[in-house]
């Protein structure tokens, strides 16, 4: 007779937050009142913000959600304050005096920093789960694993720049902090037990340190469906109407997409129809929006440019960008770097799965490739762990990533022949031209 598995319960749904929703804080003396709630307040501070992506070109916060035990949840309206006020400067002042909560960090940073908030000590809890080994990590899946409760997610695409937000969206982005702090604690006792604590502390920091991104080199490169394009001339398309389309989103604040999405683009870069009956046949099938004609003389015109352009002032197949040749390419062209490659990758995929995270967490793949396309000199020749170790540190990764992978991959590039089970291969965002 076979033990049966014991039920895990079924997840309570979280409805509303136990103090119920709080109102909207978009006045001076409201934002004072908050400030003074959570200096009343202690320990860490949980922190979320609503963004209008897919509606606005900006990534700005049109809301922001805080609570600390002991300090109240508060709603904060960003708008009617803007950024750097002097209000926003008191809240940063108060939120660096102790850690802050965030979920998926890296999302909500810029539009947090936009006003003026910089945090000095972070604990990212989707961060934390993937680290600590969980296998789902989003925020409602986290606390159904860890807190028994269910989230309603039928709010999170909405338009946050409207006004007056509606009290069931208000509730909602309430919920995203209800239980952050609990959430933060259990996450903390699962790292701490599994001794990957001073993992996660790498991590946080190294969140908060990174510098901006600089700007991309030929950002209409990343149009989606750049794969179907095989001529120069269609490249020209599209660089000029990403760029013509990017002008009127950023002009008016409305998301790009709505104006006209790359699949658009990318037909009318293949079809290069110059009348408007032409441009709605090209569009038509994959759904001409109304919004998409409003623009209709734009798309014309810079279709009309790029015909009219020279062949010397067409776009190379291949940007300027510092960018390794795909993958696909290595094992024909550059055997001796494809060997090494093929044993780093799994090594490291084999230390991941014994360590119960990710492998892109443990180390990411763009450090492997680099150090396998340009290995250390002498590392080529002898096992050379700590020419590796300088290399990954000159590439980013942190100090425990480099403590457990780097005489794996050292190991891997004194190897001359692949593996016999390829390498999978990650989809190529440009155009290759042999």
């Amino acid at each position: 007779m076979t033990e049966s598995t014991p039920e895990v319960p079924a997840p309570v749904p979280l409805l509303m937050p136990a103090e119920g929703v709080p109102p909207v804080v978009d006045t001076e003396e409201k934002f004072l009142q908050a400030l003074q709630g959570l200096k009343d307040g202690s320990g860490p501070f949980a922190v979320d913000a609503e963004r209008a992506s897919g509606y606005k070109y900006s990534s700005r916060a049109y809301l922001i959600q805080i609570k600390r035990e002991g300090g109240g949840l508060h709603l904060i309206d960003p708008i009617p304050f803007g950024p750097g006020h002097v209000l926003f400067t008191q809240l940063n002042e108060l939120l660096n005096t102790d850690e802050v909560i965030l979920h998926a960090s890296t999302q909500d940073l810029p539009c947090l920093r936009e006003v003026g908030i910089n945090p000095l000590r972070l604990f990212d809890t989707e961060l934390g789960g993937r680290i600590a080994g969980l296998p789902r990590v989003g925020l409602g899946p986290l606390l159904e694993s860890l807190m028994g409760v269910s989230l309603a997610k039928e709010h999170s695409a909405v338009d946050w720049s409207t006004r007056p937000l509606p009290h069931e969206w208000l509730n909602y982005a309430a919920l995203d902090v209800e239980l952050l702090i609990p959430l933060r604690n259990k996450i903390y006792e699962l790292l701490s037990e599994a001794k990957k604590w001073r993992w996660a502390e790498q991590e946080f920091a190294s969140i908060l340190m990174a510098p901006p991104a600089p700007p991309r080199i030929d950002p209409w490169r990343r149009t989606s469906g750049m794969h179907k394009i095989k001529k120069r001339d269609q490249l020209l398309v599209i660089k000029n109407l990403w760029i013509a389309r990017n002008e009127i989103a950023q002009a008016h604040d409305v998301s790009s997409g709505k104006l006209l999405n790359d699949a658009g683009i990318i037909e009318l870069a293949i079809h290069k129809p110059i009348t408007k009956k032409d441009v709605e046949k090209t569009l038509r099938p994959i759904g001409m929006r109304a919004r998409w004609s409003e623009n209709m003389s734009t798309w014309i015109a810079a279709i009309e440019s790029a015909i009219n352009t020279s062949e010397d002032q067409w776009p190379p197949m291949k940007s300027g960008a510092d960018t390794l040749p795909p993958i696909k390419l290595w094992r024909d062209r550059f055997p001796e770097k494809y060997a090494p490659l093929t044993h780093a990758r799994f090594a490291v995929q084999t230390l991941a799965e014994e360590l119960s995270i990710p492998t892109e967490n443990l180390i990411s793949p763009e450090v492997i490739r680099r150090i396998c396309w340009a290995p250390p000199a002498s590392s080529t020749t002898v096992l050379d762990a700590g020419a590796v170790a300088q290399a990954m540190a000159g590439l980013g990764a942190r100090p425990w990533q480099i403590e457990i992978v780097a005489d794996s991959i050292a190991m891997a590039l004194l190897e001359r022949e692949p593996r016999e089970i390829p390498v999978p291969e990650v989809p190529d965002s440009e155009p290759v031209v042999d």
